[in-house]
């Protein structure tokens, strides 16, 4: 792998920085809000049925999860919800969106020792304002060449990244912590991919076929890469 790549891209949330546990936190606090409406413990499956239906129309992103909530406080309360609760919920999706960025261990470092050697791009997907608010708080827009926030990662998406970046998929590796998005659509298009697991996913990101043993490395930290490439 050493040999031949010229790109290393980077997938943004919960493999630069923390990400999905807030989510986690904010569907707690939801829960809550609307248990005296419904079940508590079954709020979230009820979230993401909503988000699922939901996304083709708002994608990726943290407005698209208040919506969501909005959505799915008024069915599952029958219209019954107050004003005030409505306010409560668009509070607590503000209040992620406006959470200082936390970088996970060894980011810098693995960017720094990589930057003299490679071409560093920064690959997401979400909405653009927030993926591009989190990257200014995060500190590390000057060691990527390029950004690319893209409104899904599929195949087509990743073919039209190597196209615009003049490479071949030969020369790219992609580096993430979902397979779904960041390895499988990477590998079948002919170039190469680490996956760094995150000890939280969201569930959406969990539904994705059978890997095959060979096709991409997997390292436990980010740091480890260093080791690779």
């Amino acid at each position: 792998m050493k040999n031949n790549i010229k790109i290393i891209g980077f997938d943004a949330d919960d493999t630069l920085w923390v990400n999905e546990p807030f989510y986690r936190e904010t569907e707690k606090q939801f829960a809550h809000i609307l248990s005296p409406y419904f079940a508590e413990n079954a709020i979230n499956d009820e979230l993401f049925k909503t988000e699922m239906k939901n996304l083709a129309l708002y994608g990726y992103g943290a407005k698209s999860f208040i919506l969501s909530m909005i959505e799915t406080a008024l069915r599952l309360s029958e219209n019954k919800i107050t004003a005030v609760e409505i306010s409560k919920i668009i509070e607590i999706g503000k209040a992620q969106l406006n959470l200082p960025i936390e970088l996970l261990d060894g980011v810098e470092l693995v960017l720094q020792k990589l930057q003299p050697h490679y071409k560093l791009i920064l690959a997401t997907k979400g909405d653009l304002l927030d993926q591009e608010q989190k990257l200014k708080k995060s500190g590390l827009t000057a060691y990527f060449h390029h950004i690319e926030i893209m409104s899904d990662k599929h195949e087509n998406n990743y073919r039209k990244l190597i196209k615009h970046l003049d490479i071949e998929p030969k020369d790219f590796v992609m580096v993430g912590n979902s397979i779904k998005s960041d390895i499988l659509p990477v590998v079948n298009i002919g170039a190469s991919a680490i996956h760094v697991p995150y000890h939280t996913t969201w569930q959406h990101e969990n539904d994705h076929a059978e890997t095959e043993p060979g096709k991409f490395a997997t390292v436990e930290k980010l740091v480890e890469i260093l080791n690779i490439l």
